[in-house]
């Protein structure tokens, strides 16, 4: 569910009608629910609320201030994986003691920059890496919480590209690896070993992968009890997923019905990570018609959004609902919704049915939300787009349009070449 629909034959968000938005920001732009994002947080606390677990939204699914700061009121953490996440956290005031760190990659500046701001936990991703967390943090006099992020060898039903719970993928360490660092725990002077965490992907609509990721990481940390080692957290990472098409997820409530009896029998405190569950369909990204092209093969819609803006489709092959800001009746077309950019690849939709548009004319794009404006880019030279944030009846932009300036006021000229 989520806060955009049409009142008569316009486009809303919540109480705010999106034309009135685009007037002010111009296209292409981002509209973001402030009603969506906690609706949807709070239908995870509901589903919870036995075990009283702590959420950490996953911020790479979304990073804007406004979003980060609505779920800080909701009484989110945060699920980070760089140390830019980290700062742009603490700047829409989240608590350090609600925010994990995740990245198979972290490098000692930022290891020790979260250190410094005492997160609650690492989540370790291999034995390289604890071993460095152990040195960093015995260089600063610091005794460390980390959580080894297992790799349960679980293959998800999702895209490729977001698996990532199997020995294929790069993302944890394997069983029999976290067993002979357990077994090595008074090496690591300067390292508590807190938690176990596992993740097994993204965008997963059904269950059992979670039940089944879940069980072999509980029989894990059942042999560890048996050696006197006692753990205080299981992280179960994040990975619900929502409906961009015709996708039959399951709901939190389904979602907790399957793992709470689980979670429960483990007697630890639990972490979630939601992302996309949170912020997928609390946004949707609005474009302009510039042109429709009949080249007497196919039929294209060519908007001044680009895979620049919005590359899910071009990255994953993925489905966006499109519909008009206005309802229009009549016959509807099959065409290709393509952007101005230099790439065969820059498309929104291939061989959709569409209402008959004329230049322009309004289209938004739904499930927006989640893993679009954070992956965007300045290729072709073409700025960020503007989100406006809406509560209510009010809205204002959370990010403004850069402008040419803001491209290029990092580059310079060598000198040697004037």
């Amino acid at each position: 569910m989520h806060d955009f629909h049409y009142k008569g034959k316009e486009l809303f968000c919540e109480d705010v009608r999106i034309a009135d938005i685009v007037e002010k920001t111009g296209t292409p732009c981002y509209v973001y629910s402030h009603n969506t994002l906690v609706d949807h947080f709070t239908k995870i606390q509901r589903a919870f609320a036995d075990i009283n677990p702590l959420i950490c939204f996953a911020m790479k699914s979304n990073d804007n201030l406004a979003v980060l700061k609505t779920l800080i009121n909701a009484g989110a953490g945060f699920d980070i994986v760089s140390v830019g996440e980290l700062r742009k956290a603490l700047l829409a005031g989240a608590d350090p003691k609600k925010i994990v760190f995740a990245s198979v990659g972290k490098t000692e500046e930022e290891i020790v920059f979260a250190i410094k701001k005492g997160i609650l936990l690492f989540n370790v991703e291999s034995l390289p890496e604890l071993d460095e967390i152990n040195r960093i943090a015995g260089k600063h006099k610091k005794t460390v919480k980390v959580a080894l992020r297992i790799n349960p060898d679980v293959e998800a039903p999702t895209y490729s590209q977001v698996v990532t719970g199997t020995l294929k993928n790069k993302f944890g360490i394997d069983l029999n690896t976290a067993q002979k660092i357990m077994k090595q725990t008074k090496k690591y002077a300067h390292i508590r070993f807190s938690g176990l965490h596992v993740h097994i992907g993204s965008q997963i609509t059904t269950g059992e992968p979670f039940v089944e990721a879940i069980q072999r990481v509980i029989r894990f940390q059942e042999k560890l009890k048996k050696t006197g080692l006692e753990l205080e957290y299981l992280d179960i990472g994040g990975g619900l997923g929502i409906i961009y098409k015709d996708e039959q997820p399951q709901t939190a409530a389904r979602f907790a019905e399957n793992v709470l009896p689980l979670l429960k029998q483990t007697g630890l405190k639990i972490i979630m990570e939601p992302g996309r569950f949170i912020s997928g369909n609390a946004g949707i990204f609005v474009t302009r018609v510039l042109y429709l092209k009949d080249n007497g093969v196919k039929k294209f819609l060519i908007v001044d959004g680009g895979m620049n803006d919005l590359m899910r489709p071009t990255l994953y092959g993925s489905y966006h609902e499109i519909v008009p800001l206005i309802k229009k009746a009549g016959r509807r077309l099959k065409m290709d919704v393509v952007g101005p950019i230099c790439e065969s690849g820059d498309f929104f939709a291939k061989d959709r049915l569409l209402p008959a548009l004329k230049k322009n004319d309004l289209i938004a794009l739904l499930g927006a939300g989640a893993y679009c404006s954070v992956m965007s880019s300045n290729y072709n030279m073409r700025g960020n787009v503007p989100i406006a944030f809406v509560k209510g009846k009010k809205f204002d932009l959370s990010r403004i349009r850069q402008t040419f300036d803001d491209l290029v006021k990092d580059e310079r000229i060598p000198a040697f070449l004037n």
